[in-house]
């Protein structure tokens, strides 16, 4: 039995301030609102659907579509999911929006075979202001790899919440006037790093070794903290939060 009972109980206070966050994340708006007519909801699912445009559109590319076949495909199923209330079809019960999302794709590709076409954007209105062309591009410079289309959507989905995550602290530091501090500690964030390697950045940034160890010891901290808070923003509880973080770790090592 631990001698601190509070390491093993939560507050009152916390479990409310709990409740509180994961009732207020992006995903659990648009579960609240049960369609996209509330402009919270639309507003949220948006920010979702930004987030997931090219974790999807590669999971349609694996699936052997051409570039103009899946973005095609991947905006016409956007347009389905902001336009129809789609989202209805959502079970609270069964959590996180990334799986949503993918079995809800599925769903639309089984639908748009049996129907023998792609419905063609042409001319209708973009709902979501993404930049379509960069996704093939992107899709170019991925490794050669034999992963499974629902691998690589798992590794798409990992990486773009690193980079995220990543965005938002660098925004972070550039607004405390640390922007050349971060671009020079920022490969620490990924790498293994000595005494040795800091001292090479030192100078530069006119600190200590040790200094810089120390910086980069709080910026992995915050970089953490972040990716964290941005997989909240899919999930409704906080045992899909750690289910969500297991997962993101093992489709950045898979």
């Amino acid at each position: 039995m631990p001698d601190d009972p509070s390491s093993s109980f939560e507050s009152f206070e916390e479990r409310q301030g709990a409740e509180h966050r994961f009732n207020t994340t992006h995903w659990s708006v648009v579960l609240a609102a049960g369609d996209t007519r509330s402009a919270t909801a639309l507003a949220a699912l948006e920010e979702l659907c930004r987030t997931y445009w090219f974790p999807l559109y590669a999971y349609v590319r694996r699936r052997g579509n051409s570039p103009e076949e899946a973005q095609d495909l991947t905006q016409e199923f956007f347009l389905q999911l902001l336009e129809k209330d789609s989202v209805r079809r959502a079970e609270p019960a069964r959590g996180k929006f990334r799986s949503f999302l993918l079995t809800s794709l599925k769903h639309f590709l089984c639908n748009d075979r049996e129907r023998g076409q792609t419905q063609k954007r042409g001319g209708q209105a973009v709902i979501l202001s993404l930049n379509d062309d960069s996704a093939e591009e992107r899709y170019q410079l991925e490794p050669a790899t034999t992963l499974t289309p629902d691998k690589l959507y798992d590794r798409r989905w990992a990486i773009t919440i690193l980079e995220h995550a990543l965005q938002r602290i660098r925004e972070e530091e550039v607004r405390a006037g640390r922007e050349d501090q971060f671009d020079l500690l920022k490969p620490f964030l990924s790498n293994d790093s000595s005494g040795d390697t800091y001292k090479t950045v030192a100078p530069k940034l006119e600190m200590t070794a040790n200094a810089v160890g120390v910086a980069v010891h709080r910026l992995r901290q915050r970089y953490g903290e972040e990716i964290r808070n941005q997989i909240a923003q899919t999930v409704t509880t906080a045992v899909e939060l750690e289910q969500e973080m297991r997962e993101l770790f093992a489709a950045l090592s898979g």
